[in-house]
């Protein structure tokens, strides 16, 4: 639309041109004729002529068509078109007195009625717990008339609310009533089990349910996220009052809502909710643990209402996950209902809580490796979910055994996870958590002392100490094959990663050759022959990193160079100030012997391997 428009004004802007120039050129013709008339005297006409005939001038068209010289103008189009004029801008419009400042939104002063409104739940529901336990106490009114008055109070609010709701600007009151009159008749139901045992345990459990997940469906029919949470967050602060304390009864109870609660949830993303539904089955479990550890005695009944609000939370995550956008939170809120069991070590036997995390870890575990097929469950679940499983897996580790058995179980865990999880960001975090807290325990079990002073050991840690040294080795050839290589941490980290993992192996390669000598020969010559063995296994190290960095091109050769290098140098070190001086008789002419030939040996040969390849990368190049 626009390319038209600017043709037609160009048009019309040489044509304006064109005129401007011929009106130009008749004003100069006009004046060049009025001088020439009157620089010629005009002849006189005889009186009839001048009376006769009127004094006529000729017509402008014509003289102008003479005074136009022959050569034709151009048409308009063979003019340069002209750039169309700028937009006329209008000044803006003069600020008038008084009207400087644009006048503010009003403020939305809704916040204040569901602050009343939030109070008001607050203080009656309060009242309840007065009616049903303070005035029990005092002996006020009879039971009949407590728990009658307070189901009477519970059913009018719900019927107002309803009435209040269809009026306009209701729902915020109607949510208000509505969440006090469920939570009045779930606590009377409470009181009812707990206080007065007018029915039994199971039945009002199935009463609970029906009175919290009939309130939670009229949340859901008018889908009021407020009125649910005004209904879970007073149960979980009020509860507890009305049945004296955290009980195994108010744990059912709360398992139950928080079940109930799933249910009208579905299809909606009410993160909140769910926050609410996962602190009502995990905050009564978690009190109900140190409880049980002080003595409460209810590990069986404990240990199966920890198992059912596990189970809750992971049903519930993976029924709300594909309603919900922030998936992460989602993920987070599920851990948080775990802990009870991950703390089960707190108040359970070890084998039950081991067992207990060991099958929380491998579920996890199990919906890590199919969550691309669950809907819902995305990459940021799936690895939120890894690092618990992990986290679950080293509880259930510290706890099922001893602490000589524990670095070898863990050091193994971490090549295992390396090896599978090596395409993983976060299982490879996970092998490197495992392998480093492993490592830790492996040296309190072989400190650094056991190296310098002959160390007896049993034999259990002495095996744990020996099958931890191949596994310290395992781990860090695990580590260098799932990391270096592969573009994700660049030269220095590499260099400063070799490093710290060619230290580990240098340890465990010494303390295994050590407590293997001591294992085998006793305090005297088995530590002597282990200190031996180790100085040759540094130098027939270094040998193999520079019989590996030969093989490589010259630009690639300089990192296995500074490792040979460095464990060339440890060996001198230790040769000459720990060997010389610790080992004795033919153990001390052995080291020498044997470090001394190897070094020889590896000089030439590496001196005639580089020239060689060398000698033959310069043939190469000249055929080329």
């Amino acid at each position: 639309m626009s390319a038209p428009h600017h043709a037609v004004v160009s048009r019309l802007a040489a044509d304006f041109t064109a005129m401007s120039e011929q009106f130009a050129r008749v004003s100069a013709d006009l004046a060049e004729l009025d001088r020439l008339l009157t620089e010629q005297p005009i002849a006189p006409h005889p009186p009839q002529a001048v009376s006769a005939q009127p004094h006529y001038m000729p017509p402008p068209v014509p003289y102008m068509q003479a005074a136009v010289p022959t050569a034709p103008y151009p048409p308009p189009a063979a003019y340069p078109a002209q750039p169309p004029p700028p937009p006329i801008q209008t000044p803006p419009p003069p600020v008038q007195p008084g009207a400087e400042r644009q006048p503010k939104p009003p403020r939305d002063a809704s916040w204040i009625g569901k602050a009343l409104a939030i109070a008001g739940v607050a203080v009656t529901l309060i009242g309840v717990v007065f009616l049903l336990v303070l005035a029990a106490q005092a002996g006020i009114l009879r039971p009949e008339i407590r728990v009658a008055a307070g189901a009477l109070l519970a059913g009018a609010l719900v019927v107002i609310a309803v009435r209040l709701n269809a009026r306009p600007g209701g729902r915020v009151g109607a949510s208000a009533l509505a969440a006090t009159g469920i939570a009045a008749a779930y606590m009377d139901v409470i009181a009812v089990t707990s206080i007065y045992h007018w029915i039994s345990a199971p039945v009002g459990l199935l009463i609970a349910a029906l009175v919290g997940g009939g309130g939670l469906t009229l949340a859901r029919r008018w889908n009021s996220q407020q009125l649910g949470l005004l209904v879970l967050v007073p149960l979980i602060a009020l509860a507890p009052t009305v049945t004296g304390g955290v009980t195994m009864l108010l744990i059912a109870f709360m398992l139950a809502i928080s079940a109930a609660s799933l249910l009208v949830q579905l299809g909606r993303d009410w993160l909140w909710l769910h926050a609410a539904r996962i602190t009502a089955s995990t905050y009564p479990l978690l009190i109900g643990l140190v409880a049980e550890y002080f003595g409460d005695h209810n590990a069986a009944l404990l240990a199966a209402a920890c198992g059912i609000g596990a189970l809750l939370a992971i049903i519930g995550a993976l029924v709300l996950l594909p309603s919900t956008t922030n998936r992460a939170a989602m993920a987070l809120l599920t851990v948080a209902g775990l802990l009870p069991v991950m703390s089960a070590a707190v108040a359970f036997e070890p084998m039950v809580a081991a067992l207990m995390a060991f099958g929380l870890a491998a579920a996890l575990l199990a919906l890590v490796l199919v969550g691309d097929r669950l809907q819902g469950v995305s990459l940021i679940v799936r690895q939120i979910w890894l690092a618990a499983s992990a986290v679950s897996a080293l509880i259930a580790v510290a706890v099922a055994f001893d602490g000589e058995i524990v670095a070898p179980v863990l050091l193994a865990m971490a090549v295992v996870i390396t090896v599978a999880g090596r395409r993983d960001t976060v299982a490879r975090f996970i092998a490197v958590g495992f392998g480093v807290i492993g490592g830790l325990v492996y040296l309190a079990y072989a400190p650094p002392t056991s190296l310098v002073r002959a160390t007896e050991l049993s034999t259990p840690d002495a095996v744990a100490v020996l099958v931890s040294s191949v596994l310290v080795i395992a781990a860090v050839v695990a580590t260098v094959w799932s990391w270096v290589g592969r573009g994700l941490v660049d030269s220095q980290a590499v260099r400063v990663l070799m490093a710290a993992l060619a230290v580990a192996v240098v340890y465990a390669v010494t303390t295994f050759t050590v407590t293997a000598g001591v294992l085998a020969g006793g305090e005297g010559g088995g530590f002597f022959a282990g200190h031996m063995a180790a100085t040759i296994c540094w130098i027939a190290m270094a040998a193999a990193l520079f019989a590996f960095a030969a093989r490589r091109d010259r630009d690639d050769r300089s990192l296995p160079i500074a490792g040979g290098l460095a464990l060339v140098a440890g060996s001198m070190a230790k040769l000459f100030l720990f060997d010389l001086g610790t080992l004795d008789g033919m153990f001390r002419v052995a080291v020498f012997i044997v470090v001394g030939l190897v070094l020889l040996g590896m000089g030439a040969g590496y001196a005639r391997l580089l020239a060689s390849q060398d000698q033959q990368a310069s043939q190469d190049r000249q055929q080329m």
